[in-house]
């Protein structure tokens, strides 16, 4: 890539608009992007949300703002497009957690087994799948499985959990945590909860049970966005990660939002540090230059694609 720095007397944002336009280009962001890349953006989204933009665009090139499997999941669904991303390193805890020969091994053990993941997850691991879900259509997932057919579950554990509950079936779960959402404090929740007795607890399937006990709504980012807008009150304890109040504060401006810490002291909040690689600069050079560009072997890709297809069928 070229240099690091910018030119001077450059407009990042300015430079970014223009050059969209020069290379036909599409931004999709996720809500847990810093606040200048969400508002810059063509599209913001929760994971489902951002699948489903990728796959629609007639964009020559997807800026994906996100994690490393976000933009291969773009990639995946638009193999003749430039996928690139501003930050290659920017990964997923919960992605690093199931690598392919693991699942491969759990799933061999387990033949009868329907193999459900998250999209958080690898291309490979995706390829090793049946079906892939989010969190915004896990239930309608995990309920089109057939009564009887058992379920291995991968990634992450807590949304695995929250599913049995929601769903009553029985699944075999992938031992995987997200670091942002595994390392919500309970402590500082109820303190949270006894200094601002009328505010909302709205929490995302990744928390830790204990956390998701106290919670007055649980959804994907993108129901606890709604759940801000429609649910009628105006105080909220966010247990997710902080970057989505952007978007709580914009769509509710009347509102509090109070994000939820987790257990180290040094901030009142809880960011993830994957997502944050991004940044407006790295954006700018990204499409200046399109690169990092996401490529992928097109027998991966297929593979990948098929458990893909399989979650946007069920809409």
């Amino acid at each position: 890539m070229s240099s690091t720095t910018l030119p001077p007397k450059v407009d990042v944002y300015t430079e970014i608009d223009r050059l969209r336009k020069e290379k036909n280009a599409v931004i999709l962001a996720h809500y847990y992007q810093e606040a200048d890349i969400q508002d810059i953006a063509d599209f913001i989204g929760d994971s489902l949300q951002l699948a489903k933009a990728a796959r629609d665009t007639d964009a020559d090139v997807i800026v994906f703002c996100g994690v490393h499997f976000m933009a291969e999941t773009a990639k995946i669904l638009n193999p003749t497009r430039t996928v690139v991303i501003p930050d290659m390193d920017a990964g997923c805890s919960l992605a690093d957690s199931c690598p392919a020969p693991e699942l491969k091994a759990w799933k061999d053990a387990h033949p009868e087994h329907v193999v459900v993941s998250y999209i958080n997850c690898s291309a490979a691991t995706k390829a090793l799948s049946d079906v892939i879900c989010t969190s915004s259509n896990a239930v309608r997932v995990i309920e089109s499985i057939p009564e009887g057919t058992p379920i291995l579950f991968a990634p992450d554990r807590n949304l695995g959990a929250y599913l049995i509950r929601q769903t009553g079936r029985d699944m075999e779960l992938w031992q995987g945590t997200c670091i942002v959402h595994e390392t919500f404090s309970e402590k500082k929740l109820v303190a949270l909860m006894a200094e601002h007795p009328m505010a909302q607890v709205i929490a995302h399937p990744e928390c830790e049970p204990p956390i998701l006990a106290y919670a007055h709504h649980v959804g994907s980012t993108s129901s606890l966005l709604r759940y801000t807008q429609e649910s009628g009150f105006e105080e909220f304890i966010v247990a997710t990660e902080s970057g989505i109040i952007h978007q709580m504060e914009k769509a509710n401006p009347n509102a509090t939002f109070f994000p939820l810490p987790g257990l180290d002291d040094s901030c009142n909040c809880n960011e993830c540090p994957y997502m944050r690689l991004n940044t407006m600069e790295k954006l700018y050079r990204c499409l200046r230059d399109l690169e990092p560009e996401l490529k992928m072997d097109e027998d991966l890709r297929v593979a990948a694609l098929k458990p893909l297809e399989r979650m946007m069928d069920l809409g």
